[in-house]
């Protein structure tokens, strides 16, 4: 009930008074522990390390003596460092990358860079440069000169008697080169092998990346790579001539996406109809400004069909893969996959 309680007794008082103000502190009853011993002083010399350190051969070190330094062991960096490296006979055959178009319309001599980046991952291996048409250097003449220069017994031979494994410098198959990469190849019966394209590859995208970074149209990370984020907010992965560089455009478009997280869609510069189709689609995306990035090493397309088609879009036009260190990578990685093949038939 209100006002009454079922305490038995009056409430406890506190036993003593509150302390008043004025009153003095309450004294310890006696002084605090001091430390044993005094803080070292600024400029004192520091504590040395009671033990002799282990200096490389065995030997001992003695005071005063400089610690012993951690050797590096992290790989050279470079623009045409190869992890991609194959271990081949000093007798492998020789690598030919057979060139689509003539020596003169490869004016920034592209097949030669390549060349020159696949040699790093095929150490010891002759490589070699044909082009399908023009007078020099050719496909055929260049098979049949490394042909002559390689008459010897199969036992001396590598490879069983194989003198040369021509590799396509293309993306995908297309029929017209690829027919006469085939009559050469024939013209030295059993002393040449023909390799596979260089796609579809994961390393395509990749090489698409750079080329959108060094345009301005992709930011760089400081780690490592490329960064997640395009200017243009759309990309559109333009394949060559043929059918098949059209599906394997669509395979680069799905792992470019995957780096960028923006729309990618694929088109063929021979289909007008797919290239529209992929700006709309695109643009229905969210990307008003779409960029281009050509799916081709370069020498299979002329240039000047990939800036008119820019400049009627009105969009911004990444460089093609042209010599960059994945496409050289990727010449010496079907080299060494035809030579495997060859090994498992044998």
């Amino acid at each position: 009930m209100t006002g009454s309680s079922n305490y038995p007794g009056p409430l406890p008082q506190r036993g003593g008074q509150l302390p008043q103000r004025g009153d003095q502190f309450p004294l310890r009853s006696g002084p605090l522990p001091q430390r044993g011993e005094p803080l070292p002083q600024r400029g004192e010399p520091l504590p040395q390390r009671g033990g002799q350190l282990s200096q490389p051969g065995g030997q001992l070190s003695q005071p005063g003596d400089p610690l012993p330094q951690r050797t590096s062991r992290t790989r050279r960096g470079g623009r045409h460092r190869s992890p991609h490296r194959l271990s081949v006979a000093s007798d492998a055959p020789a690598l030919v990358i057979a060139v689509p178009g003539t020596a003169a319309a490869d004016q920034d001599r592209v097949a030669d860079e390549i060349a020159a980046i696949a040699s790093l991952s095929c150490p010891g291996v002759d490589v070699r440069v044909g082009y399908l048409g023009g007078d020099s250097p050719s496909l055929a003449d260049c098979l049949a000169d490394h042909q002559d220069d390689n008459h010897r017994p199969e036992s001396q031979s590598g490879a069983g008697g194989l003198s040369s494994v021509v590799v396509p410098l293309l993306l995908s198959p297309l029929p017209d080169a690829d027919t006469a990469m085939a009559q050469a190849v024939s013209q030295v019966q059993d002393q040449a092998l023909l390799a596979k394209h260089l796609g579809p590859h994961p390393m395509v995208a990749e090489a698409l990346h750079a080329r959108l970074a060094e345009a301005g149209l992709a930011r760089q990370l400081r780690s490592s790579g490329l960064s997640l984020s395009t200017a243009s907010h759309g990309v559109l992965v333009l394949s060559g001539y043929g059918e098949a560089a059209a599906r394997d455009a669509a395979v680069a478009a799905v792992f470019l996406a995957s780096r960028l997280s923006v729309p990618t869609t694929a088109a063929a510069i021979s289909d007008p109809a797919s290239i529209s189709a992929g700006v709309t689609r695109l643009r229905q995306a969210g990307a008003e400004y779409p960029a281009i990035a050509p799916c081709i090493i370069g020498p299979e397309v002329p240039r000047q069909d990939l800036q008119s088609l820019a400049s009627r879009l009105g969009t911004p036009l990444a460089a093609p893969l042209g010599a960059h260190y994945a496409i050289g990578q990727m010449v010496a990685m079907r080299y060494g996959a035809a030579l495997a093949s060859l090994s498992l038939a044998g």
